[in-house]
């Protein structure tokens, strides 16, 4: 038996009838209770019929209605049992657009907003208001931009706090990044509020990238990642523990590798400058990094302008009187520079081997490592697509990308020394150049 306080007593008309006077379970299907009354006026066809408020807004009373006024009541209730039984059902129902319109119709979702301000719930019971909120706000009723400005500064105190519960965060983010998605304004409020450091945090907990590049720009997530080494923390915890990546986290992981890759734009565009005494410093560190020469300040100008022009010659540079002329071409420019540099410093046993290897060939069978190195950077940096803007939808990312912090030249350094190997095997000559420089990159 339903208790007694689901039991109302409620008058029912219609035009040409006697009004009913009827016992209302109120725990009864609507779509019963029409057929009862229909029934008592040998009315056929129940489903034709409807309840209307006879006073106030005369509105039609339907399911959702109903269920609406019950939550709306019971999340006010005193008792902290109710609220949140009532909270958790609100979670679930208010994906549903009519019962969204009802209960948004009495300002229910004030009363959401009006709990996480006042912050005094449970953490169960801020999850399912949190949860309910972003349901109702979903379906685009009610404008975010009408949320004050203590709500917003609660959420993202939410992300902020480093002892805040995980499902609390992890919906705290969502609301935040509708915020961020929906105006300018409330960009400008989130990004205000919320720290880099916070949302690098949960970026290792593998919830936040889409929210981390709303609010930041890809030049500030460059420089923070730069700055605190995370590209290892990405690969570790979001692409190599969990075997797959969605849809969307794919793409902003693609979005980020494009523009970190962009950067190396202006180097692969910019043409080696002679009179620039560094890049000539750096020219002459690879020819002193492959040869053991005797000392050259002893030797009369014409002398050293000879024996570095026969070592550049050895070097594969087609220029060997002015080698900066090879890499006046852009692209690559001084990309090739920085690849080959970075080649002989971060191994310099395998730089001299590929040197002193063709050094001893005959003329004809050398591989030459500057010609060589130039043609395979622009080859990498088409690959790479350095220069390209990032897709609206790509989601073609490395995972060596974010292994490495400097993909460019550890490709260029794995890249070459195959080179090396296929010319070898093949005893390549210089009309075997662009053969078995794809072979090496296949």
């Amino acid at each position: 038996m339903p208790q007694q306080k689901d039991i109302v007593k409620i008058a029912i008309q219609m035009p040409g009838a006697y009004p009913q006077l009827i016992q209302l379970d109120q725990k009864k299907p609507l779509s019963a209770v029409i057929k009862e009354v229909c029934d008592g006026w040998n009315l056929p066809g129940p489903d034709n019929y409807a309840l209307q408020y006879a006073d106030g807004v005369q509105t039609y009373i339907t399911e959702s209605g109903r269920c609406a006024e019950d939550l709306y009541k019971g999340i006010q209730s005193s008792d902290s049992g109710v609220r949140c039984d009532s909270l958790k059902e609100l979670a679930s129902v208010s994906t549903d657009v009519t019962f969204a319109q009802e209960f948004i119709s009495r300002d229910g979702h004030l009363l959401l907003v009006k709990i996480v301000e006042d912050s005094h719930e449970t953490a169960v019971i801020m999850t399912h208001t949190l949860t309910g909120f972003m349901e109702l706000m979903d379906h685009g009723i009610v404008s975010w931009e009408n949320l004050s400005s203590i709500f917003i500064k609660k959420i993202a105190s939410f992300v902020n706090g480093k002892s805040s519960d995980a499902s609390i965060q992890q919906v705290s983010l969502d609301i935040l990044e509708s915020m961020v998605l929906s105006s300018h304004s409330l960009f400008l409020q989130v990004k205000h509020e919320v720290t880099m450091e916070r949302l690098i945090a949960h970026l290792q907990k593998h919830v936040i990238t889409p929210l981390t590049c709303c609010v930041f720009s890809f030049q500030e997530m460059f420089e923070f990642l730069n700055k605190k080494n995370l590209r290892q923390y990405i690969y570790k915890n979001i692409i190599h523990s969990s075997g797959s990546v969605q849809d969307e986290m794919a793409h902003y992981l693609y979005v980020l590798q494009s523009v970190t890759l962009n950067h190396l734009e202006p180097r692969m565009k910019t043409p080696l400058d002679c009179y620039s005494q560094e890049q000539r410093d750096i020219l002459h560190g690879l020819r002193q990094a492959a040869f053991e020469t005797e000392s050259e300040n002893s030797l009369s100008h014409e002398r050293r302008r000879s024996l570095c022009a026969k070592e550049f010659k050895k070097l594969g540079f087609s220029n060997n009187s002015n080698p900066g002329q090879d890499l006046v071409r852009t692209p690559p420019g001084l990309l090739a520079l920085d690849t080959m540099f970075y080649f002989a410093a971060r191994y310099p046993d395998a730089y001299s081997r590929f040197v002193l290897e063709n050094s001893s060939r005959e003329d004809k069978h050398e591989c030459p490592f500057a010609r060589s190195s130039i043609q395979l950077t622009l080859i990498l940096c088409e690959i790479l697509r350095i220069g390209e803007p990032p897709s609206e939808t790509g989601s073609n990312y490395h995972p060596i990308f974010f292994s490495q912090d400097r993909l460019m030249e550890e490709l260029f350094c794995v890249c070459i020394q195959l080179l090396n190997k296929t010319w070898k095997e093949m005893r390549a000559t210089q009309e075997d150049f662009d053969k078995v420089l794809w072979f090496s990159i296949a």
